[in-house]
């Protein structure tokens, strides 16, 4: 490209640098960025913490300036997370030891361009973690030499490209606003018909227990189940949705695993699986044909055939009376729990027929189904704009951006 240059980042870069082991206090000191703070090429100063100075003094080059570029270094999901400081903080603001600032050469860049020049590269940062025990890592002389940039050398050409990019990148994200208010729509399309759909039964005086309508309640084992790429799949929390399983990428447990798993109780299909946890109280039904191993945090219901349709019960107990009934009385300061006492004196109403409870599953279903297939058509969308962004980027920084 004619009038471009392209050069490691170090060799752009003023410092790279990660930021202190702060001394946390609660009032005072100053500003800490963590990686908390850093998300959709944004910081949010309010998730910031407070760090004694009295203590532990900063250098000033550890104290953000306009234009620096701030990578989460750490952390499996987080690692790669991008943003730049484009306005000047409210206060001294510095980062913690899992936070990299990267701060351009002076008279070098145009700082927006430096911003979005490093977003370009963002996806090859966030796979270039290296560590052990699931904690990922980014050395510095990695960021310094191993990734490579390219820019015009005329600052001029510089700002008519952030020109560019912030009127398509503004645009796109107002699409994916859009999209995001559809998909909340849609979801809450579903919650309307189980409202119309159970409220009824939902709103009536109590008259028994889920234990009484139930043949077993049975936790899961209390510790964590060795997985393995085959096997039996493993449920654990993340894996229950909403009425469903979310069986796709699961992990799975040997068959010596299942059997020391399962000796309280053979899951089968029509069972309810409920989270007790992170979140309590989604619940989902085994699938027929499905063998599947209760993971840790999770509650396994079967409801007394020819009585209870298995799917209706996960469906009242999705409903917001009941969730609001079912966690009432959950334990934990960040996280909730539900103690298993409370989930078998659970109260419900009396139920409708089984034929009955057939028919309100049959309505629900439908509407499961159509609020799936919209879902599934804003993430395709959503994930066009991701798309999106990438090839505008690509082109920007290949010369090709008009």
């Amino acid at each position: 490209m004619t009038g471009w240059t392209t050069s490691p980042l170090g060799g752009v870069c003023d410092i790279i640098k990660r930021g202190i082991a702060p001394k946390y206090i609660d009032d005072g000191g100053i500003s800490v960025i963590n990686q908390k703070c850093i998300r959709d090429h944004l910081v949010n100063y309010s998730l910031a913490r407070r760090h004694d100075i009295e203590v532990k003094k900063i250098n000033e080059e550890r104290l953000i300036k306009i234009g620096d570029v701030l990578v989460n270094s750490t952390g499996t999901g987080t690692l790669g997370r991008i943003a730049q400081v484009r306005n000047i903080p409210d206060e001294i603001t510095t980062v913690d030891t899992h936070v990299t600032i990267v701060r351009p050469k002076p008279d070098l860049f145009f700082n927006d361009f430096f911003g979005y020049m490093l977003i370009k590269i963002e996806a090859e940062i966030t796979s270039a973690g290296e560590g052990a025990s699931g904690q990922t890592e980014l050395a510095r002389t990695k960021l310094e030499n191993e990734f490579f940039v390219s820019y015009p050398n005329p600052i001029p050409e510089q700002k008519r490209i952030v020109a560019i990019l912030d009127r398509a990148f503004a645009d796109i994200e107002q699409a994916r606003a859009n999209t995001e208010k559809n998909l909340i729509n849609a979801r809450e399309l579903f919650e309307s018909c189980l409202n119309k759909q159970l409220s009824s039964v939902c709103l009536s005086a109590p008259s028994q227990t889920l234990a009484d309508v139930t043949e077993l309640i049975v936790d899961c084992e209390h510790k964590t189940a060795p997985t393995q790429n085959k096997g039996f799949p493993s449920i654990r929390t993340p894996n229950i949705g909403k009425g469903v399983l979310l069986l796709d990428g699961v992990r799975r447990v040997s068959k010596e695993t299942y059997e020391q798993w399962t000796a309280r109780a053979i899951p089968k299909p029509g069972d309810l699986i409920l989270a007790r946890e992170a979140p309590a109280g989604n619940v989902g039904v085994i699938p027929d044909g499905e063998q599947v191993c209760l993971g840790q945090r999770t509650v396994l219901i079967r409801p007394i055939k020819g009585i209870v349709n298995s799917r209706y019960l996960a469906f009242l107990l999705l409903h917001p009376f009941m969730q609001d009934r079912l966690l009432a009385h959950s334990t934990g300061a960040t996280v909730q729990h539900v103690n298993m006492k409370d989930i078998r004196q659970l109260a419900i109403s009396d139920l409708p027929k089984i034929g009955q409870q057939q028919v309100d599953v049959d309505v629900l279903l439908k509407a499961k189904d159509q609020v799936s297939k919209l879902e599934e058509n804003y993430f395709g969308k959503l994930k066009a704009l991701d798309q999106l962004k990438k090839s505008i980027l690509q082109k920007a920084f290949s010369g090709q951006l008009t």
